[in-house]
């Protein structure tokens, strides 16, 4: 995890107090923080998505817009509501103080405020933040990888069945059409045997570029596991799936891998399935896929082949 330091984070403060906005900007920079100031609310909104800040001092006595009116506007916005704010203020009603929290506020300081008892609060919250926004990088990155293929970056096999099923529901409640491609690299044994491991690697991330590059974005490839892939073509029917499958076959036949002072000839199986409603699961119909493409095999490689049944 990256180390904290307030180099890195910006912090607005909002006062109308001209020496208040002095002395704040003196200290906190001396800290090392960035700094934006304001002398009222008005201009504060139409600023904040540019600003970006990672925190807000907010006065909370303050002309037209006080504090609480605009921490209201701020939490009210989806983009800023995970931006600490605290309140610094000189009133010590109670009533103001609770409103401060209910409207979102994380803290608060009587003015005049001590200044270290003022970094403390700020580090203290600050340093939240970035955990909490560090935590937040490792959970997306978490899910990433829990979704893609280590070596090719594509879907991997249980993504694309979670995904593949939910979508077969979808067809089959709205009528809607799919097809499965599953293909296989042909003699990808004798590549790894001739050539090494790095080699049959470097084989099977070619081969998934070649598929992607086919593919529309509402369409999924994913690694079927060693050196077979399947594919997800969205409102495709057999017609359609059957032309982009030989258009992935004859684009990677028709290209030669070069790799070290190797250049190699890949080929692919392809079979293809098309939804029909007999289909009682997706299972089913990547049976079919699969079925084709066993026999696509069986009869020469390179070269696809469907199963009219699906």
């Amino acid at each position: 995890m990256v180390n904290y330091n307030p180099k890195n984070f910006l912090i607005l403060a909002v006062d109308d107090n001209a020496v208040n906005r002095i002395l704040l900007d003196k200290l906190l920079t001396k800290e090392g923080y960035n700094t934006k100031f304001f002398a009222n609310s008005e201009d504060v909104m139409s600023s904040l998505e540019k600003i970006n800040p990672d925190l807000i001092l907010l006065d909370l006595m303050m002309p037209k817009i006080n504090g609480l009116e605009l921490c209201e506007q701020i939490k009210l916005n989806p983009h800023f509501q995970e931006i600490p704010i605290i309140f610094i203020t000189a009133s010590d009603d109670k009533k103001d103080l609770l409103k401060a929290f209910d409207l979102g506020a994380v803290d608060y300081i009587m003015k005049p405020f001590h200044n270290q008892e003022l970094l403390a609060r700020v580090k203290n919250h600050m340093e939240l933040k970035f955990t909490r926004d560090e935590l937040k990088k490792a959970l997306v990155e978490l899910e990433k990888l829990a979704k893609t293929d280590e070596l090719t970056g594509i879907s991997n096999r249980r993504n694309f069945l979670a995904l593949a099923q939910r979508e077969f529901h979808l067809a089959k409640r709205q009528k809607r059409v799919f097809s499965l491609l599953i293909l296989d690299i042909d003699y990808f044994k004798r590549i790894n045997d001739t050539y090494g491991h790095p080699v049959g690697d470097y084989v099977i991330i070619y081969v998934a570029k070649e598929c992607v590059k086919c593919l529309r974005k509402e369409d999924l490839c994913a690694r079927w596991g060693g050196e077979e892939f399947i594919i997800f073509l969205s409102e495709t029917n057999l017609k359609e799936a059957l032309i982009v499958a030989n258009r992935i076959r004859s684009n990677i036949e028709n290209q030669n891998i070069v790799i070290e002072s190797y250049q190699i000839n890949v080929t692919v199986s392809v079979g293809v399935c098309a939804y029909g409603d007999e289909a009682e699961s997706i299972d089913y119909i990547i049976s079919c896929a699969d079925k084709a493409l066993l026999k696509a095999k069986n009869n020469g490689k390179n070269q696809v082949v469907t199963m009219n049944n699906c």
